[in-house]
């Protein structure tokens, strides 16, 4: 029996969870981005912020189909979107709300499709090779319990395979079903600019365009040995499979971390020597944050790893392993400064982040508290030695 996957993406995600809070705004284009919530918003009172009165570095987290049309869209920074839309509505995220919303549509959807892939907030693939019905009568009513138990839209693409099925579902958004057989990839994915396949970067995207090959049909048409050739021999022979619309991944059902990290992008930009207590204060609680997510989901990290991003915004990522792995606020914190004297301290920086990897479960790992001992000799000047303290 030929695989029947699908992939199911909610419209505007946060957006749309927004207009259920502020219906008011519906129709209107509405920024989501920035600082997150708080209780004194000004919205609450009923009055918008203007997305021309924001100064700040903050991004845009996605918007109203009505903003994108003015060239508005998620990872966009708020000062450029600014000038392309200066009179949308700039809301700050909440996250907690969207995890709500979220929980509600995937336990809708497990009503009717049990075999699901949690791909992150707003989308999922599933398995409907073994669910009764026809593929339109399906997602048709998959769409109506997603809406009756959040009051939200959302669009889903079904063909053969996870690849083919994530482009379907953006085909015909908002709230659109699409239907693809291995008949339909030269009529309806070998027109797409390569750049949509999921798996082509931009990196991929500027060589293929340099190539001369800018849709999914010129990759398709395209000599597979060149395609080895300039993008080496795995990566080439993927192109060339998922151009032809071939692609045999399953379903995953439980997904466990490769890695826990968080970061914190400051306000303004701070200097590692003359900001040091603000920066000490800010690795603590990441460090605290990292151990408390590796507590509760019970796994222990054995690298520790730290990511600065600079006032150019180069970023630069340092990792140190340990003799045993840790789940302590303390032991990642040692760890992470030995990484952080491996590192130019002498730029501003923008963004600090602290990170576990190699993680395993806890009963499996004898868990040690210990300082570490650095692998090289730090090659930081000497205040640099006790930054962060």
């Amino acid at each position: 029996m030929e695989r029947r996957i699908a992939h199911l993406d909610m419209d505007a995600f946060y957006a749309s969870v927004e207009l259920l809070r502020y219906p008011d705004l519906r129709g209107h284009p509405v920024v989501i981005g920035g600082r997150r919530r708080r209780a004194s918003d000004a919205e609450s009172s009923g009055t918008y912020t203007r997305l021309r009165e924001y100064v700040g570095r903050g991004v845009a987290t996605t918007a109203t189909y009505e903003a994108r049309a003015f060239g508005v869209h998620s990872g966009i920074g708020l000062m450029k979107a600014a000038a392309l839309a200066p009179d949308a509505i700039l809301l700050p995220a909440d996250f907690e709300e969207y995890g709500k919303y979220s929980r509600l549509f995937k336990a809708a959807v497990a009503t009717i499709a049990p075999v699901i892939e949690d791909r992150g907030i707003d989308e999922i693939y599933m398995d409907l090779t073994e669910v009764a019905g026809e593929s339109v009568a399906l997602a048709t009513e998959i769409k109506q319990r997603v809406r009756d138990a959040t009051g939200l839209s959302c669009s889903i693409g079904i063909t053969p395979n996870k690849l083919l099925s994530k482009l379907a579902s953006e085909l015909q958004k908002p709230n659109g079903i699409t239907v693809l057989t291995y008949a339909d990839v030269p009529t309806r994915i070998w027109l797409l600019a390569a750049r949509k396949v999921n798996g082509i970067g931009p990196r991929a995207s500027d060589k293929l365009e340099a190539l001369g090959i800018r849709t999914v049909g010129d990759i398709a048409n395209a000599d597979p040995a060149m395609l080895i050739e300039q993008f080496g021999k795995s990566y080439g022979r993927w192109l060339h499979e998922a151009a032809h619309g071939r692609d045999d991944r399953p379903i995953v059902t439980v997904r466990e971390a490769k890695s826990i990290s968080r970061e914190t992008t400051f306000e303004r930009d701070l200097h590692a020597k003359r900001d040091r207590e603000a920066l000490s204060v800010v690795l603590l609680h990441l460090c605290t944050r990292v151990a408390e997510d590796l507590v509760r989901k019970g796994v222990v990290g054995k690298t520790i790893g730290i990511k600065l991003r600079y006032e150019d915004f180069k970023t630069v990522t340092r990792d140190f392993t340990l003799p045993a792995a840790v789940a302590d606020a303390e032991a990642i914190r040692a760890a992470a400064r030995e990484c952080l004297k491996r590192v130019d301290l002498d730029r501003r920086i923008r963004l600090l982040g602290v990170r576990a990897g190699a993680l395993m479960q806890a009963a499996d790992a004898r868990v040690s508290e210990a300082t570490p001992t650095p692998k090289k000799p730090a090659r930081s000047e000497p205040w640099n030695l006790s930054l962060f303290d």
